[in-house]
């Protein structure tokens, strides 16, 4: 999943929004490969990464629910201390910015999976060759 399609939405900063959120996915056979949430005063910022992100944009506007589609780049890296730091140096030298990022590391020794929207995909992704 190299290059992959993120789709961000603002949803109310309430108890059990995401919640709900997470079990229309779940009914719908969509699994959540790779979220962030950042909150604001009354909204959340939620970004995600669907296994179907065709069908999860479509089950997001059924409910009402605006959806901005954005390309990014999943990478996996070792767990361990300097992977990120690799990447990031990287594309800084290559004069490539990383814009944003999240992830996730599982703790067992497996890579973890990291998204990044940069200012050049095409780019990064030859430099990181993924």
């Amino acid at each position: 999943m190299p290059i992959c399609r993120q789709l961000s939405l603002f949803l109310k900063n309430e108890p059990g929004v995401l919640g709900r959120l997470c079990k229309t996915f779940a009914e719908q056979k969509i699994n959540i490969d790779a979220i962030s949430v950042s909150d604001t005063v009354d909204h959340a910022v939620v970004r995600i990464v669907a296994s179907d992100p065709a069908r999860a944009r479509d089950v997001l506007e059924q409910h009402g629910v605006l959806v901005v589609e954005t390309d990014v780049l999943a990478i996996r890296l070792a767990d361990r201390p300097g992977s990120l730091a690799e990447v990031a140096d990287q594309l800084s030298k290559a004069k490539v910015n990383i814009e944003y990022a999240y992830g996730t590391a599982t703790g067992a020794k497996e890579k973890s999976l990291v998204i990044l929207r940069v200012n050049n995909l095409a780019k990064a992704r030859k430099l990181l060759d993924v």
